[in-house]
């Protein structure tokens, strides 16, 4: 990112999508498990990839000069249909196995379980709360810089110093 604002940005919203988890347990009344967890490492891997491709895009949007809203706004329009199929496509996958009776299946349900609606929860972060965020953070920079202009002060669309 080269941006350590961008990067807090993902981790915070990391502990969000726990929320998810925790409604899937409670809605199939099922105790949250070390298995639960492995779900859970699966679940953060999508939501940073998925943060990490939307951030790119914005990046490489100001960096070909587009205001920061007009930059925000392409790249949620355009990120938003990848980032529904990956969730619809994980969450229809694994739903014959959360539904699955069988014993041979029943240690991979609560995986199964925090992964599907935690992803759920994970792409309502990734469309509404990561550009908030990406707002709120630039609207602290002009403040804190005094900037008159409205337009980006993100410093991860800066060219790179080339000499070391």
């Amino acid at each position: 990112f080269r941006s350590k604002a961008q990067t807090l940005i993902v981790f915070v919203l990391m502990p969000f999508t726990l929320v998810g988890v925790y409604f899937g347990h409670l809605l199939h009344g099922m105790p949250i498990s070390v298995l639960s967890g492995f779900g859970v490492v699966a679940l953060i891997g999508v939501l940073v990839n998925d943060a990490l491709v939307f951030i790119t895009s914005f990046n490489l949007r100001l960096r070909n000069k587009e205001s920061f809203m007009s930059a925000l706004e392409q790249t949620a329009l355009n990120r938003f249909r990848p980032i529904i199929l990956t969730t619809i496509t994980t969450v229809f996958g694994l739903l014959p196995l959360i539904f699955e009776k069988s014993m041979q299946a029943q240690f991979l349900i609560p995986m199964a379980v925090s992964l599907s609606y935690g992803i759920i929860m994970a792409t309502l972060l990734t469309l509404l709360l990561l550009p908030v965020m990406l707002l709120t953070i630039n609207n602290i920079r002009i403040f804190i810089n005094k900037t008159k202009s409205r337009e980006e002060v993100e410093p991860a669309v800066k060219e790179l110093n080339t000499t070391l």
